[in-house]
């Protein structure tokens, strides 16, 4: 763990994986409140570092004091989930597979307590083994970087991980948007840096409202990929589209959009943006297709970052919007009666 003044949050964080880890590594970059000493009420060994305005360099000084057989990385405003984290020790003494991918859910909206229907969901690599020099690179929004002698598969397991940095009131209280921004625009200033440098700039404008920029610094990358022979990554259409459905910009979103799907077939949050921009246009037949693909496809595909509820209560309830408007009414109630079960899961 990276830390400084996480005192609110570390504690639910430690008590997450209590009974499930040999050791606990925390590098503190100058925290002033009882972080240290409430990671030491759980056993933690502390190391302090001199921030440097690089993550990557931050972690990878905690991996140097690293003893076990597998790394587990977390942030202090996450938690492993109660019931999944008793199946990890069966898991790792399985696998064969190096890195293991956890699914993330990253909850949105004001403050606690949070609302579980509100949330992203995306799996990330933060289980690996130790002791094959895997190291984390990037300055801000640090990836897992496996040699290239080293099996290069990863497995996902159902362990998730909550995240509630994303909360307005974590991101506010920790000025992250400006942080992040800092950080951002000094890879920004590298000749050779990766187009998702401008990804996520584009994202921390879209969270502060400033959607003007965001397009601007998404197109960017989108042209950036392509310039460098690389297809553009799902993330970059999703947030393009949910820029343009924000300022009610449809038709810049339509038609293009089906251009995205044609990249992204099997992508639910693009046919739901589809289905949704469809329905504004009042094209009810074509957005209930949308919708009834969403169903379709569902919430489970662990390759994209997917909002909760458009492959399951979200596109019930445009679905029986549509219906609606096109007259079905009894069907239109049994799409609303789906979206009220659904909601119950």
């Amino acid at each position: 763990m990276i830390v400084k003044n996480e005192a609110k949050m570390i504690d639910r964080c430690l008590n997450s994986v209590n009974g499930i880890v040999n050791e606990i590594i925390i590098v503190d970059t100058g925290s002033t409140d009882s972080t240290k000493e409430i990671g030491e009420n759980h056993g933690a060994r502390i190391y302090p570092y001199q921030w440097s305005n690089n993550f990557s360099e931050a972690r990878n000084y905690g991996l140097s004091y690293a003893t076990g057989d597998w790394i587990l990385w977390l942030d202090a405003d996450e938690e492993l989930d109660e019931t999944d984290k008793n199946n990890l020790p069966k898991i790792l003494g399985d696998t064969k597979a190096n890195i293991l991918a956890l699914p993330v859910l990253n909850y949105h909206g004001l403050t606690e307590p949070v609302d579980k229907n509100h949330l992203f969901l995306i799996y990330q690599p933060r289980l690996f083994r130790n002791h094959l020099s895997i190291k984390f690179i990037n300055r801000i929004h640090e990836n897992v970087h496996l040699p290239e002698n080293i099996d290069q598969f990863i497995e996902n397991i159902s362990v998730s991980i909550h995240h509630y940095g994303y909360l307005k009131q974590i991101t506010d209280e920790k000025h992250k948007g400006r942080r992040n921004l800092r950080l951002l625009e000094i890879e920004l200033s590298e000749p050779s840096h990766s187009p998702w440098i401008e990804y996520h700039i584009a994202s921390e404008y879209y969270r502060n409202n400033q959607y003007e920029k965001a397009f601007m610094y998404v197109n960017q990358a989108i042209v950036a990929f392509i310039q460098k022979g690389l297809m553009p990554p799902s993330l970059l259409y999703k947030l393009k589209y949910a820029i343009l459905i924000e300022t009610n910009s449809l038709d810049g979103a339509w038609p293009s959009i089906e251009k995205a799907i044609l990249l992204y077939p099997d992508y639910v949050d693009l046919h739901f943006y589809k289905g949704y921009i469809l329905y504004e246009k009042k094209e009810y037949v074509e957005s209930l297709e949308s919708f009834e693909k969403c169903l379709e496809l569902g919430e489970n595909n662990t390759k994209y970052l997917i909002l909760k509820g458009v492959g399951t209560f979200k596109a019930w309830h445009y679905k029986g919007l549509c219906l609606e408007h096109l007259g079905r009414t009894a069907e239109a109630q049994a799409a609303f009666e789906c979206e009220e079960n659904s909601l119950l899961y």
